[in-house]
């Protein structure tokens, strides 16, 4: 499911916990939430599942601890893309891009599959997206109303909130079944779909001349 798309890295360390969040994180990818298993991850990493017990109490708080690792390294990246020198466009197209990244190698049977089987860590994800949007799109938004690309005359809290709505629904599995959409082509399409109504003309015109060739 991910070979044409490059796992994106996030944020682990060289310690035997990081080392067993990155190939719990590249099975998980492969094999989805139902086909991991802590005897599989025991084997892949060449160690007893005791000594995985060591570290983590169960698969659960290994996944919980890949979206956490997740959304903090989304955090680090826009945050400091955020506080650079870039004008809004840049930084706008820089913020979709690691977010685009993120979804890449996920499918809709990835997200249907995590549902099914453990929806109190798809509900994380639906957690981390609201801590993220909340904090990193608000102060983005913020960014462009101040640089005279996205309309003064739009509520920002309530774009926030529209934003969020609108993301946790379109990566609703049901939904991508029905639009037959991966996550990351649905994020774009909603992106687009979004900006056209809060953008100015002149934050059209910026973003169309910083967006990559197609």
């Amino acid at each position: 499911m991910t070979d044409h798309l490059p796992i994106p890295p996030i944020d682990l360390d060289a310690s035997p916990a990081g080392r067993i969040l990155a190939t719990a994180r590249e099975l998980l990818l492969r094999d989805r939430y139902s086909g991991l298993t802590m005897g599989g991850l025991a084997f892949a990493l060449g160690m007893s599942k005791k000594t995985l017990y060591v570290h983590f109490a169960s698969k659960d708080a290994i996944v919980s601890a890949i979206i956490e690792a997740t959304g903090a390294t989304i955090r680090r990246q826009v945050g400091a893309l955020l506080a650079g020198p870039e004008g809004f466009p840049a930084k706008l197209e820089g913020l979709l891009a690691i977010v685009a990244a993120q979804f890449g190698p996920l499918t809709p049977e990835f997200l249907q599959d995590l549902q099914r089987y453990a929806p109190h860590l798809y509900g994380e994800i639906d957690a981390l997206k609201e801590r993220n949007i909340r904090t990193l799109f608000a102060r983005l938004l913020a960014i462009g109303v101040e640089q005279g690309m996205v309309r003064a005359d739009i509520d920002p809290a309530l774009m926030v909130e529209y934003w969020l709505q609108i993301i946790k629904g379109v990566h609703d599995p049901t939904v991508l079944a029905r639009t037959d959409l991966t996550p990351r082509a649905a994020f774009e399409k909603a992106v687009d779909l979004f900006l056209t109504g809060i953008l100015t003309p002149e934050g059209r015109a910026g973003r169309a001349a910083g967006a990559p060739a197609s």
